[in-house]
């Protein structure tokens, strides 16, 4: 899209503005589908700069994660944590990741995280 969906605009502002975690969503991107749940940013940029400060070879690239967002208002990015690529009737990571995906680039979206199940 070279215009973000308005809708979907909306909601990454709710998500920011209530600080809530809990709006699952999907989205298709270029090369990917991508499930999982919505974080506010300072939230996503907190976990990812733990990640990479535990780790003994990245722990330097922490370092623009705990720098302040530049708020724009509204918001260009979606953050995903807990989070998934499809990929046939996989997930990837089994556990979930974290996202960052430009709000430009979603062509299509559903709310609420698509899962599979083995029954």
């Amino acid at each position: 899209m070279s215009h973000p969906d308005g809708l979907l605009v909306d909601i990454a502002t709710m998500v920011e503005a209530e600080q809530d975690s809990q709006m699952s969503l999907t989205v298709v991107v270029p090369g990917a589908v991508i499930t999982g749940r919505l974080a506010p940013e300072a939230m996503w940029r907190e976990r990812v700069a733990e990640v990479l400060r535990d780790s003994d070879r990245l722990g330097r690239f922490a370092a623009p994660f705990t720098a302040p967002a530049g708020r724009t208002a509204p918001p260009t990015h979606l953050h995903f944590h807990v989070a998934k690529i499809l990929q046939g009737s996989y997930g990837i990571p089994d556990t979930g990741g974290m996202y960052r995906v430009a709000l430009a680039d979603v062509s299509a979206w559903t709310v609420g995280a698509i899962g599979y199940s083995d029954g």
